[in-house]
């Protein structure tokens, strides 16, 4: 079955953004109104007229809700410019409640990504195995460690609908960050891609990139490319680090050479995938423009490395 077959039920738009914002999913009923994720800090006033335009569709008056899969910057950097309008209730995964709640940007990994995030205020937990209502529906809360050892799905069972963030996409699934300093992912992704295939599901809600309703060969498709990253750790460092420069040249779309040098020095996780290469720090920051200028992913002009959309 593909997408055009599958009809979303009432209470269910999706809001399909580029790369450098997460997908946003607006789910709401006659009186309340919920959001999960909410993309990142550059595009926080797209995301707040995409929601504002969504409540004036539904006649609703306000947003009540908002529900974060896990807290990279690209999933929660609408929260704050959501709060001052709407003032809403704020669900993060319950492992991070103390680093937001003292705003540790070491332990939120926006200092250690080179990302940004505005500060925002959450109000509950998000506890794997419990449910949460959004909308019209029961959501059940799943643990999906791997991309983010803290990280959460949610599943709506009478719909079969599995809101999978970045655990799966339909090639793939998000970089296995915690493999870049040390700490296990391999395994969790693993875990996680089973507990997605345990599951009956019709429809998959990616963190980034369009809605799929065939689950069995993305799965295929994301065990292939585990396996390609576990025959070689390696391979895992040097991806993640050109995703991150990828990434933070989609914000800025054209950055001075030496500036971006000084970002990379100053950037926590490009010194660990520097390490893991046995690269020096210099010998990583000329390496990583050079590996997206071949990837067909960027180009150098004069002193600038420039975005290749």
């Amino acid at each position: 079955m593909s997408m055009s077959d599958f009809s979303l039920p009432p209470g269910i738009e999706i809001f399909e953004r580029g790369w450098l914002s997460a997908n946003n999913i607006f789910l709401f009923s006659d009186h309340k109104a919920a959001l999960v994720d909410t993309g990142y800090c550059t595009h926080q006033y797209l995301t707040v007229e995409l929601v504002k335009n969504a409540l004036l569709q539904q006649g609703l008056p306000t947003l009540n809700q908002i529900v974060n899969t896990h807290l990279h910057s690209d999933h929660c950097g609408g929260n704050a410019a959501l709060s001052k309008i709407y003032h809403p209730e704020i669900f993060i995964p319950g492992a991070e409640a103390s680093a937001v709640q003292a705003w540790n940007e070491d332990l939120l990994s926006y200092r250690n990504l080179g990302q940004e995030c505005p500060r925002f205020v959450h109000t509950h937990v998000l506890i794997p195995g419990k449910e949460i209502i959004l909308g019209l529906y029961p959501w059940k809360i799943l643990a999906a460690p791997g991309h983010d050892p803290y990280s959460v799905m949610l599943y709506q069972a009478d719909h079969r609908i599995l809101i999978s963030a970045d655990a799966l996409w339909e090639d793939g699934f998000g970089v296995i960050f915690p493999e870049l300093w040390g700490e296990s992912g391999f395994e969790e992704v693993a875990q996680t891609l089973d507990l997605i295939e345990s599951l009956p599901i019709a429809l998959v809600i990616p963190g980034h990139g369009k809605s799929f309703t065939d689950v069995a060969t993305a799965l295929k498709v994301a065990r292939s490319r585990l396996d390609y990253l576990v025959s070689d750790p390696d391979r895992n460092a040097r991806h993640g680090a050109k995703v991150l420069l990828k990434y933070k040249l989609l914000e800025w779309r054209s950055i001075e050479i030496q500036r971006l040098t000084q970002w990379i020095i100053n950037t926590p996780a490009l010194s660990h995938a520097a390490r893991q290469l046995n690269l020096t720090i210099d010998e990583m920051a000329s390496w990583l423009p050079q590996a997206l200028v071949k990837a067909n992913a960027a180009r150098i002009e004069g002193q600038h490395l420039v975005n290749v959309d």
